[in-house]
């Protein structure tokens, strides 16, 4: 069983809608969860817009092309002048991408970039964990045609430390912090965002697959490190990355207008969020999700509804990437029998206390200090937080549940239940008109 969730580190602060708070503001603040569901114009990860398409191998900015003047630059490091295409590098340390932050003051919230770092750069901060840098060190992420860049990742192995580069102060930052402190709205943080997913799905793909499954020999990288190849003559097997398929569903009592929500253990308190599983071998999409509700809550599905799928490059490193593939199902039983294994509790709930949870959940406060987060780290001074404090309210009270952030597809299949009339339900696209309407 796979569950869709935040750690408790990162998840959103809350507000409880108390009694004396006025319809209007109620109101303001159930407009504001509909806007920002109709801003985001793609999944978080998905949308990566180096990889929209590529180049033929007889292009400049070419897999192959690149990795060959990637060869030819690496000796005349840093003797050489700037090529065409030129190349930036992305380093990470310990699945954590290199960043910086700019912007915060006592009137804006900071935005994180990347921190692409030049060929000459990369191999100080190679030299610095005791490695050489050498063209199987970097994995091609793709191009910007119209920057003539081509871009790259490159893993340190160790915990890298950078100081300044550039008069950039610069930190390794956990993927799933800048998940959450990613301005949705803003396009230009979801596409690096994107791009930080893919580039780390690809670089914990190649530590899992250091060895061939088949022989047991080592593997080296091909294709500029797209692909793998056994090293053993006799075996010669292609290695490509790996994604494991996941069916993540919002189970729908038509009859009596509500979903059936789960919690985990590891949940943080008082959130709820949809059932999700691995498909298991031979098995259509259909019928894990059939399968995975019945063996988690007993309840029985019929008609199972594609609504859209995200990449999900955040799970342990042992799975690179999980693709999540998002549904609606229609319940035939409605007699919840927990699997405790699986699950701590699942409950059903109405269109009206899910709204409510949608409502008073603060994404945007939540994003807004995972921002400063990620620039008090760049400053080395990042401070701790304990979960209680995240949950204080001026109100003096708690949300009875709140479910996962914009962030994450499990917020859009609820989103999209809560937004349409009683017993209809669309896909994503269908949705999405929907929603523009509002």
């Amino acid at each position: 069983m796979l569950a869709l969730f935040l750690s408790s580190s990162s998840y959103p602060t809350l507000s409880f809608f108390s009694r004396s708070v006025t319809l209007n503001f109620a109101r303001r603040t159930t407009l504001s969860a509909l806007t920002m569901s109709m801003n985001l114009k793609t999944h978080a990860f998905a949308g990566n817009p180096l990889k929209s398409k590529t180049p033929k191998s007889t292009d400049p900015f070419s897999p192959t092309s690149a990795f060959e003047s990637l060869k030819t630059l690496i000796p005349v490091i840093p003797n050489h002048s700037t090529p065409s295409p030129d190349f930036k590098v992305l380093p990470f340390s310990k699945g954590r991408p290199l960043v910086f932050s700019s912007g915060g003051d006592a009137n804006t919230t900071p935005i994180w970039h990347l921190g692409w770092v030049s060929l000459a750069d990369c191999k100080v901060l190679l030299a610095s964990c005791g490695v050489d840098l050498n063209e199987d060190s970097l994995v091609y992420l793709g191009p910007k045609v119209e920057e003539d860049l081509v871009y790259w990742a490159v893993d340190l192995a160790e915990d890298g430390f950078v100081s300044e580069l550039g008069g950039r102060k610069l930190c390794f930052v956990e993927l799933r912090t800048l998940m959450v402190a990613a301005d949705w709205a803003d396009q230009r943080a979801m596409d690096e965002l994107a791009i930080a997913g893919n580039a780390r799905a690809l670089l914990e793909w190649h530590i899992v697959s250091r060895f061939c499954g088949s022989c047991g020999g080592k593997t080296v990288p091909k294709e500029a490190g797209r692909r793998k190849q056994c090293s053993n003559e006799t075996c010669r097997k292609r290695v490509y990355p790996r994604v494991d398929p996941v069916v993540i569903m919002l189970v729908i009592d038509r009859e009596n207008d509500r979903a059936l929500l789960s919690r985990q253990s590891r949940y943080v308190p008082r959130m709820w969020s949809c059932l999700a599983g691995f498909i298991e071998p031979g098995e259509s999409l259909e019928e894990a999700v059939r399968r995975e509700t019945w063996e988690e809550t007993g309840i029985e599905v019929g008609e199972v509804v594609y609504h859209s799928s995200q990449p999900w490059p955040v799970g342990p490193s042992s799975m690179p990437c999980q693709l999540m593939l998002g549904f609606f199902a229609f319940a035939k039983t409605l007699d919840i029998n927990v699997d405790k294994e699986e699950l701590e509790d699942a409950q059903w709930h109405s269109r009206e206390e899910v709204k409510k949870a949608l409502a008073v959940a603060e994404y945007r406060k939540a994003q807004r200090t995972a921002a400063a987060k990620v620039e008090q780290i760049c400053k080395g001074v990042e401070r701790s937080q304990s979960l209680s404090t995240d949950f204080n309210l001026e109100s003096g009270e708690l949300a009875p549940m709140f479910i996962p952030g914009p962030f994450a597809i499990a917020h859009h299949l609820i989103s999209a239940w809560v937004d349409q009339a009683p017993g209809d339900v669309h896909s994503k696209q269908q949705a999405g008109v929907s929603l523009s309407s509002l």
